[in-house]
């Protein structure tokens, strides 16, 4: 059985493998991964946008910023999948892990010259445009270079996707696009078919992140059709929608999302317009298919509530205290049945670690079973936006990563020591 599991004595595995067994080997905190999960949603995914019988060409494009762990972009890629990037380096790691140069989409809103440059140059499949500013460098870039870029228009329709405000990208106050009020994205995009230097390659939105529902799509997705539609009758060429990512995974049951709804709200809306199609999921990939394991260090009782000090803390997992996030949190090993003991209320306290903040908690007001010092603890829903947003606060090494795969435990990210962090600077004032 693939991804996270129980057996019939309450432990944990991820694959078959003792979560238990690998916290003993790797050390806590750590991140561990199911190679098959991810292989599992990609497909799901791809299955419910691109069915055999679609009436549109698609492209999915793993969003990379979800979780870059070159291994696992490896195996998204080995599974057809291409990628979603935001800076250069991103599209480094992309690159490195054998990802098609032409199967690489770089989003963002601040790209720099040199990065222009090096897309340019690894001849990328599309690079998209959020402001005019911009798309003039591109152009002038391009022209310099003796070479066409591909490029996409990213057009903000100012939807409310109803998702926290850090992760919301479709309104008109954020800075993401270009404005479809008073004509300046259809300006814009004339003006981008008109250059010798560029070659036009439709349109891109994305509203944002964490969305569970399905009517903010559907909104901002007929916008960019009545968009496309009105260009093309006016003689511009839009041969493709990128249509973003940004579908919700539920943190407190794990249930897969509903890719099958999603696709068929696509269907519905696109078959028979005759445009190809560009999908960019990344956390309802990535997400429920990592955990973090940590250690119990010591239990304290405050005046007001009881705190669990894990040696992991907002440095390894920054998602609560960033954006007030659940993550479902539970011990490795539960003896009995987990719902009735959970249900008892042996112990409600928030789970800490020792960064030197308020702010630095895994879960706040959590019902746990007896917990004692020393015992695992995994948190859910762990495999997106965890370990790549990882810092080195309080000089503390990043934790381990692992994949699970067909039975092994692979390492794709040793754990670093302070040692490592030490050799990174240098100091021209250490005593001789």
């Amino acid at each position: 059985m693939t991804g996270f599991t129980r057996d019939e004595d309450g432990r944990l595995l991820i694959d078959g493998l003792d979560v238990a067994e690998l916290a003993e080997s790797y050390g806590t905190p750590v991140y561990l991964y199911s190679g098959a999960g991810f292989l599992s949603h990609f497909s799901q995914f791809r299955q419910a946008v691109a069915p055999k019988d679609a009436p549109y060409q698609t492209k999915v494009h793993y969003a990379v910023k979800a979780n870059s762990a070159l291994a696992i972009l490896s195996l998204l890629a080995q599974a057809g999948a291409g990628a979603d990037i935001v800076s250069g380096g991103e599209m480094q790691r992309a690159l490195q892990a054998g990802v098609a140069p032409d199967h690489i989409v770089f989003s963002g809103v601040g790209k720099s010259s040199d990065e222009i440059r090096a897309a340019l140059s690894a001849k990328i499949g599309q690079i998209n445009a959020e402001s005019p500013a911009e798309l003039h460098l591109i152009a002038d870039i391009a022209a310099d270079m003796g070479v066409i870029a591909p490029v996409a228009l990213r057009v903000n329709v100012n939807v409310d996707p109803g998702s926290h405000a850090k992760i919301s990208t479709g309104q008109r106050n954020t800075k993401f696009g270009i404005s479809t009020d008073d004509g300046e994205a259809e300006r814009l995009y004339h003006w981008l078919c008109a250059q010798d230097s560029i070659k036009p390659c439709g349109l891109a939105v994305h509203i944002g992140s964490q969305l569970t529902k399905l009517a903010p799509f559907e909104t901002a997705y007929q916008a960019l059709l009545e968009l496309a539609d009105r260009l093309r009758e006016n003689g511009c060429d839009v041969p493709q929608l990128d249509l973003g990512g940004g579908l919700g995974v539920d943190y407190n049951c794990e249930t897969t999302p509903d890719f099958d709804a999603y696709g068929k709200m696509v269907a519905r809306i696109f078959a028979n317009r005759g445009y190809d199609l560009g999908f960019e999921p990344g956390r309802s990939i990535a997400a429920d298919q990592g955990i973090l394991v940590v250690s119990t260090l010591y239990l304290k009782d405050g005046a007001d509530k009881q705190f669990v000090i894990v040696d992991g803390a907002m440095n390894d997992l920054i998602r609560p205290t960033l954006y007030e996030a659940y993550h479902k949190i539970e011990p490795v090993l539960m003896n009995g049945d987990m719902s009735q003991e959970i249900k008892s209320g042996q112990i409600t306290a928030d789970i800490v670690g020792p960064v030197c903040e308020t702010g630095d908690y895994l879960g706040q007001d959590r019902q746990l079973p007896s917990i004692t010092s020393g015992d695992y603890i995994a948190v859910r829903s762990a495999g997106a936006y965890g370990a790549v947003m990882m810092s080195n606060y309080n000089t503390r090494p990043e934790a381990a990563e692992i994949l699970v795969l067909d039975g092994t435990a692979h390492v794709i990210r040793p754990r670093r020591t302070v040692a490592d962090l030490l050799a990174l600077e240098t100091n021209p004032f250490a005593a001789s």
